[in-house]
């Protein structure tokens, strides 16, 4: 029997907070309560000062992804070690077959590569092609793999881009299955006609990834994925929000009853576009993701979003390149892999910026990195809770102590960091990963293979297309 005891610490939940202790049991919250004994055997975490959470769950990362002429800096045994020396315990990464690839032969590539992951994982499938046969795929994925989210692209002209109509398509069939529609939202045809203009304008260098795809790109691609969704009466995801123009047509969506629910991360309420003019191609190559950062206004409507529940998932989109990898792109921006790491950093980055920066409550950062998620994705409530019998997955985090963000300690696999040299206070101490303590105080206790995978219910029942 394994036992572990946090002791002495504030819990944490999206409801409220209680002075109590916590029991893990065989990976299980076994008791919660004052004074609760430790047995013979049993490992105790002294939480005192500090708060215990629930685990962050990650709805979006990309791990071991063939990209752009090369593949992610980190594979599922890296990245979910980083996660977990972040305080995430579980993740849902996007299986993404080729063209014309059949879903269920690329679902069985990602759950080979998966068996490395040492915390619990799920997946989302990616719609990179749409025809009868993915069409009629989707049913086995849904009803045998536990695969409930479809995520389809509105950007990238020539590759995963759909158009409107097979979007309509894809999104009936997500209705008939009772699987949740998810969409990158930026108008992939203007995006393309800009990215020609700045080549024929002699723009070779990242700002011209900024300055082709501009905030109004996403607004227009988020609000007619909206339309899409409402007329087909599906519940809808919208992912990585990054532009005040998309976050108030989800807000007026919502307002009129359609079932979105949307995600941030953590960049887009940092860091702005002047990253993209930096002289040091490196610096800026390594911020080239989409969307990419926006200009500074835009993060005080992300803010508000946040507050007002707009936006009531964060995610990280980790999807991290060596600066070798990006030095692809040196002579053409279209040719930078796309995206940034981020897995290890969330939680840091988000208590910092929102819990010490006023901005929103620890109850709150707990519906964000970690409730919310698994309501949205019918994780709930095995995950994302502190309660008897939810899945032992448990952080501490010591609001007093502090830690300096770079390239150079992380435990993501890249050279690179968007958060060089920040200063967060607010840090994971200990995280507990159904019941095995992964992370203690700077001891990394990360085991290949220990993560279980998290199949998920189709939804109808438990789930009312919203959080």
């Amino acid at each position: 029997m394994n036992e572990i005891l946090i002791r002495g610490g504030t819990l944490v939940t999206a409801d409220g907070r209680q002075r109590a202790d916590l029991l893990c049991r065989d990976g299980l919250i076994a008791e919660i309560g004052e004074g609760l004994d430790a047995g013979a055997g049993t490992e105790v975490i002294d939480a005192g000062g500090c708060f215990v959470m629930p685990g962050g769950i990650d709805p979006h990362t990309h791990l071991q992804l063939p990209m752009m002429g090369t593949v992610v800096a980190d594979d599922f045994y890296t990245g979910t070690a980083a996660a977990a020396a972040g305080g995430t315990t579980a993740i849902i990464d996007f299986v993404g077959p080729e063209r014309d690839q059949s879903p269920l032969e690329a679902l069985a590539i990602w759950q080979d590569w998966a068996d490395k992951a040492t915390i619990d994982y799920g997946f989302h499938m990616t719609v990179a092609w749409w025809g009868a046969r993915f069409s009629e795929e989707m049913e086995a994925l849904v009803r045998q793999h536990g695969i409930t989210s479809f995520k389809f692209f509105l950007a990238y002209k020539g590759g995963l881009m759909l158009p409107d109509a097979e979007i309509i398509e894809g999104f009936m069939r997500c209705r008939e299955l009772g699987a949740l529609a998810q969409v990158h939202a930026e108008n992939g045809e203007l995006i393309a006609h800009l990215q020609a203009k700045a080549i024929a304008a002699g723009i070779t260098s990242p700002l011209g990834h900024a300055l082709s795809r501009p905030s109004i790109c996403e607004g227009e691609a988020t609000g007619r994925a909206i339309a899409m969704a409402e007329i087909v009466d599906v519940p809808l995801y919208v992912v990585h929000v990054s532009a005040a123009q998309a976050a108030d047509a989800i807000r007026h969506a919502q307002g009129r009853g359609v079932k979105v629910i949307a995600e941030t991360l953590p960049g887009f309420l940092a860091i702005d576009d002047s990253v993209y003019r930096h002289p040091d191609f490196d610096f800026a190559a390594g911020h080239v993701m989409s969307p990419p950062y926006r200009p500074r206004e835009h993060q005080a409507a992300l803010w508000q979003a946040v507050q007002d529940g707009t936006l009531s998932t964060t995610g990280t989109d980790h999807c991290c390149f060596t600066k070798a990898q990006k030095q692809l792109g040196e002579h053409d921006f279209r040719k930078i892999p796309n995206g940034c790491g981020g897995i290890e950093d969330r939680l840091h980055v988000l208590w910092h910026l929102g819990v010490n920066g006023g901005r929103i409550t620890p109850e709150q950062f707990v519906a964000l990195t970690s409730a919310n998620a698994a309501k949205s994705f019918n994780l709930w409530p095995r995950k994302g809770r502190l309660e008897v019998g939810a899945d032992a997955d448990v952080i501490v985090l010591d609001p007093a102590r502090t830690k300096t963000l770079s390239a150079a300690s992380q435990y993501q696999n890249t050279d690179f960091s968007v958060w060089e040299g920040m200063q967060v206070q607010g840090v994971v101490m200990h995280t507990v990963s159904r019941g095995a303590h992964l992370w203690a105080d700077g001891d990394l206790r990360s085991e290949p293979g220990r993560g279980r995978y998290l199949p998920r219910t189709p939804f109808g029942g438990p789930y009312q297309g919203r959080v």
